[in-house]
């Protein structure tokens, strides 16, 4: 009979692993087949598994038989080297820990990415005195829905006080760096926030969009959205989620599966030895953290002081916009909830806050967050057929899932994001040499910046990636200072308007823009010109 399936962290299919059932005192020994199948003969009831495969850390698990019970998903983590924060944002002086998985022992070192990595601690070595006791497990199942819990599932014992550290005094974003004893290295961010503020301008970290776009455990926002299919992959080039078409391809019902936030983000480590004027080489870091390091890096480099926070605790309460003039949204907010939109759309037309939106397909869905894990609001776009922007150009499609739950995003942030120039790359064009934002520049109309690029998945310029566009909703008194020189007028819009309560909003309408920001000196000087004149 079919028991289950088993795969790894990642939900491809293990061959020829080794099962041992046991139950009052038998022993049933299986083995898993080519697509990861298990299959054995046993009576309904509890039964204790131990599970081995070669590259991969053995584990004891209980499973329950029932005849009428769907197949066992088993899983097994690879002998790799991984690890996160935890949690993954916290306020200075709060206490947070790691959670490394290792098959060998490892030293851990705390560093504040501004411009230059900075040393803020070196956290020793560790060494379990047990044969492979630096490694952790995985729970069975769709572990993408309820985390990884790790230092606490599958141990006997809680983690010692070396795991767990106090956050700095100072906001930043930090990142750990994990380097075993033979030389392989990770390292994972940390956002921390300032137990009171102590600037005058707010940095949001786009945290909720690393995990949409997080799929360990095999699945994302993007690879098996609704839900993580009952046999894992064997070949993903032949038949799995992984390596299609992302986006609406996969979003074709109401209801979603959460997210937890309890999982490793392989993609938002920085490389060892990477500097911030590096072109980015992990595909997909270019719009999550390593993107949030060139935007406040390049504060650091101009002079601007900034406090640091996860979009989460903008929902939660712990960031209080009252408290500050600036608020600056990093490359890739695309997922909001309602709560999080209408704080900043009042904060802005009633009270007069000042938004930087340095980003491309901004607040394009609603989630839901509750119990550590998002609900993503995708909705049902199988049979919906988009409007069309008035910008015009081929393909020139709205895909905002926000509007059709909330409102325009364009509303606050006066573009909205069009699959015209999606992944492509080029520079900017003035459009109104005459506004503030181009003093000291020298720049004319017609004149071209954000020539310069780190963005090595969409090379070309500081336009790129996903782009936004003025449309309906956009407020009447916006004004295009520039826009993205990308084929079939796909390029990103940077416009400016302000309210009637003295707010004002800067959008730059293009994931690829903060990426460029170390590297292009108009690019620069017109961002610089935009925080200087928001701070009065």
């Amino acid at each position: 009979m079919l028991i289950g399936y088993l795969s790894d962290e990642m939900h491809v299919a293990i061959a020829d692993a080794h099962f041992e059932f046991m139950r009052d005192g038998r022993s049933i020994e299986a083995r898993s087949r080519a697509s990861g199948a298990v299959h054995a003969e046993l009576e309904p009831g509890e039964w204790r598994v131990v599970l081995a495969a070669p590259g991969h850390t053995r584990k004891e698990t209980t499973v329950s038989i029932a005849a009428d019970a769907e197949p066992i998903r088993f899983r097994l983590l690879s002998d790799r080297l991984l690890g996160y924060a935890w949690p993954k944002w916290v306020r200075a002086g709060d206490q947070g820990e790691i959670r490394v998985h290792a098959t060998e022992p490892f030293t851990v070192t705390l560093w504040r990415y501004g411009w230059e990595p900075d040393l803020v601690a070196d956290l020793g070595l560790f060494d379990s005195f047990g044969p492979g006791g630096d490694r952790q497990i995985v729970p069975d199942g769709d572990f993408t829905r309820t985390g990884v819990r790790w230092n606490q599932n599958g141990v006997t014992w809680p983690v010692g006080e070396q795991y767990r550290l106090v956050a700095p005094e100072r906001s930043a974003l930090y990142y750990f760096h994990v380097r075993t004893r033979s030389g392989q290295f990770f390292s994972f961010p940390w956002i921390v926030a300032p137990r009171e503020p102590q600037s005058r301008i707010a940095v949001l970290a786009s945290n909720i969009d690393w995990n949409a776009y997080n799929d360990f455990g095999g699945r994302s926002n993007y690879v098996a959205a609704g839900s993580l299919p009952i046999e894992p992959a064997v070949n993903v080039r032949q038949r799995s989620p992984f390596l299609h078409d992302t986006g609406a391809r996969f979003w074709d019902r109401e209801d979603y599966d959460p997210l937890s936030f309890d999982r490793p983000e392989v993609r938002n480590q920085v490389l060892d030895g990477e500097r911030i004027t590096d072109k980015i080489m992990l595909i997909g870091a270019e719009h999550l953290a390593p993107a949030t390091w060139r935007l406040v890096g390049w504060m650091e480099r101009e002079g601007i002081e900034h406090d640091l926070y996860a979009e989460t605790q903008l929902e939660d309460g712990t960031l209080d916009l009252d408290r500050y003039e600036v608020l600056v949204l990093d490359a890739h907010p695309e997922y909001w909830t309602r709560n999080m939109y209408f704080t900043v759309k009042r904060w802005v037309d009633e009270r007069g806050g000042k938004l930087m939106y340095l980003g491309g397909n901004g607040i394009n869905c609603e989630v839901e967050i509750a119990d550590g894990a998002v609900v993503h609001r995708n909705g049902d776009l199988s049979g919906w057929l988009p409007t069309r922007s008035f910008t015009g150009g081929p393909g020139s499609i709205l895909v905002s899932r926000f509007s059709r739950r909330v409102e325009w995003e364009s509303s606050l942030l006066g573009v909205a994001t069009t699959l015209t120039g999606m992944g492509t790359g080029a520079p900017y064009e003035v459009r109104d040499e005459s506004h503030w934002v181009f003093e000291g520049t020298g720049l004319r109309n017609g004149d071209r910046f954000g020539e310069a690029w780190l963005d090595m998945r969409n090379p070309g310029g500081a336009s790129g990636h996903e782009t936004d566009k003025r449309n309906e909703s956009t407020p009447p008194n916006a004004v295009l200072l520039a826009k993205g020189t990308n084929p079939h007028e796909g390029g990103g819009e940077i416009v400016y308007y302000e309210t009637a309560s003295g707010g004002a909003v800067y959008s730059v309408g293009s994931i690829s823009y903060t990426c460029s920001l170390p590297v292009d000196e108009p690019l620069s000087r017109i961002t610089a010109n935009v925080v200087r004149r928001f701070l009065g």
